[in-house]
Formats: C-alpha cells, structure tokens, sequence
C-alpha cells in the first residue's frame, strides 16, 4: 500500500521527467481523476492490516493469523505471504498457506490477531492468482424476474446494467436480475427489503418466502 508521503515522493520523480512546455497539461489531467482507496466506513483493521503485509513481502516473513471462512468456520492459519491484491473494492493477499498446503487467496476483513513471525521463508516460484470469474458465473448465472421500487434502483445497478430494466408505472421497475442459487444471491435480494420482490421462478420465490418466516420468527419471540 502506498503512504501518501510515498506518492508525493513518487510524483515528485516522475514530474522531474516531464518536458516544462507539457508540465501543465498533465497537471490538468491528473486532477481531472481522484483515486482514494480507503473506506467510507467498516473494518478499522485494514490498514494497519496492508501495512503489516507489506512489511512481511518485503523481508519475506511468515504471517498467522486467525480466519473465518464460509459459514463462520474460523481456522488459524501461517502463511508465506507473495501479492495483495485489490478486488473490486476488497482487499486480499495471496500466499502459501501451511494449513491446507497450498495457495490461497485470503481477504482481509475476515482476518484476525494478525502477526508477523520472526521466522523468514525462501520464496516460491508461484503462480499469480485467478482473479477472473467472468466465465464461469456467467454459466452458473440465471435471470430471475423480480419487482423493484425506484429508491433500490442506484443499488440494483451494482449487481446488473440498466438495459435489463422495464419500467412498471411511475414507482416500480421490473428487472432480469442475474442469480446464482447460494446464500450469497438470496442475501443480496433480502437487503433490498420490502423495495424487492421476486415474480419468478416459483421456487426461489417460495425460498425466499421461508427465509423471511425465518427472520420474523427470531423477532416474534
């Protein structure tokens, strides 16, 4: 992660290198884009998180920490530690894990009590992480046909483009909305809560329907 004394630094030697008679154009350029990486709100452990990784890239030092997995499995893992990685908007490193004996891909908000080891490891020759699902989900991907109120529509968006919506009166859209049959999706259609409701197919809308019963009955007792 680069400090904000590092970029200066760093624009300071780029800059050195830039023609006198261009210097403002570029100057017009860069402020036509603002990149700020850190978070409106949320884990306040990552930070200080990126700073220790990085540390332990540089001097080649084993990492341990505590993590919790799918479904709220926590394991305590030491890992050789060779990439962050910056996925929309999430934040990861990719290493060595000792635990399972090969390379995982671990994100930062789900880590614990993380601590750099004394001891040093030689690096791996090792092969950069996938990070492009697209295929993939796009073959476990079907279109439901759920029902949407304007006030959802800004955060529907993240998940589909706007050409798979249809307006439905002056309040209401109805959108072919990509979905994936795990807790993930079914989660993601619940946060929008009474904005959203699901047409169709029958049997992830009866799905749904139970898990709001669910929910209701933790608050009834």
């Amino acid at each position: 992660m680069i400090r904000g004394d590092e970029l200066v630094n760093v624009l300071a030697k780029v800059e050195s290198f830039v023609p006198a008679d261009k210097a403002k154009d570029i100057e017009i350029k860069i402020n036509q884009i603002c990149i700020d990486l850190s978070s409106w709100s949320g884990n306040r452990n990552i930070q200080p998180y990126l700073q220790m990784i990085k540390a332990a890239l540089e001097y080649h030092k084993l990492l341990s920490f505590e993590y919790i997995a799918h479904h709220g499995n926590k394991t305590v893992r030491t890992v050789e530690p060779y990439q962050l990685v910056l996925k929309s908007s999430h934040w990861y490193f990719y290493g060595y894990c000792y635990n399972r004996s090969d390379y995982r891909l671990f994100r930062l908000s789900r880590m614990s009590d993380l601590q750099i080891k004394q001891e040093t490891f030689a690096a791996r020759h090792y092969q950069k992480p996938i990070l492009d699902f697209e295929e993939i989900i796009e073959t476990m991907q079907t279109d439901i046909k759920i029902r949407i109120h304007k006030s959802v529509l800004d955060r529907v968006l993240e998940f589909c483009s706007y050409d798979h919506f249809s307006p439905d009166g002056d309040e209401h859209y109805i959108v072919n909305f990509p979905f994936i049959e795990n807790e993930y999706y079914y989660d993601i259609l619940l946060s929008f809560g009474d904005k959203c409701e699901c047409l169709e197919p029958p049997h992830i809308r009866a799905k749904l329907k139970q898990k709001i019963y669910d929910i209701a009955a933790i608050y009834s007792n």
